[in-house]
């Protein structure tokens, strides 16, 4: 019976669908994305994940708290992998803080399914399953998640999940999630 996907630390084991999934990113134009920490890697490590050792070592380096440097800052980053079957879907990262450009089109979060697995419903439950890691695990509440303002797919499954729209800063639409508040209790009933 196939296990459901889950949110896992970057492993080695996943090699292979792992390797597969950068070429379909690759042949979808991800290199070309401007702020984006997967096509910034797909430049960087390509040639070096071919290799056991060259793999091993990204996945050293991706699965503890990593930092995401910019021009305006550096934050805490942490990467999952949505895996199911052993066969890598996509990644989610969480950035722990906020610089002024993340605040304004990269947000606290960022997720990407590999092309061979899109429109399954796979944005909208790795989002779910990443929420509550964001705000129990590393307590950021609310996230900011952005997506551009032509992405209708990206709109849709942030909203699924919660997202409160704040406002659109150039070509990014700005959304909050926060976390579920706890149910009240029942009242006691007044005693006379």
């Amino acid at each position: 019976m196939p296990t459901p996907p889950q949110l896992i630390a970057p492993t080695a084991e996943v090699h292979a669908s792992f390797l597969a999934a950068m070429e379909e990113f690759r042949a979808d134009g991800t290199e070309a994305v401007p702020h984006s920490r997967l096509a910034a890697e797909l430049r960087t490590w390509a040639d070096r994940w071919r290799t056991a050792e060259g793999f091993a070592a990204y996945v050293a380096l991706t699965a503890g708290t990593a930092r995401d440097e910019r021009p305006d800052g550096v934050v805490a980053m942490t990467t999952r992998w949505w895996v199911a079957d052993g066969r890598y879907l996509g990644r989610v990262t969480f950035r722990h803080g906020l610089t002024p450009s993340l605040l304004d089109h990269g947000g606290h979060i960022g997720y990407a399914v590999r092309p061979g697995a899109r429109r399954r419903g796979h944005a909208t439950a790795m989002l779910r399953a990443a929420l509550p890691v964001a705000h129990h695990e590393l307590g950021i509440d609310p996230v900011l998640v952005t997506c551009d303002h032509t992405n209708a797919a990206s709109r849709k499954v942030i909203e699924a999940c919660g997202g409160v729209f704040e406002d659109r800063r150039a070509e990014k639409l700005r959304y909050w999630i926060h976390a579920p508040r706890p149910a009240a209790g029942p009242k006691p009933s007044p005693r006379g």
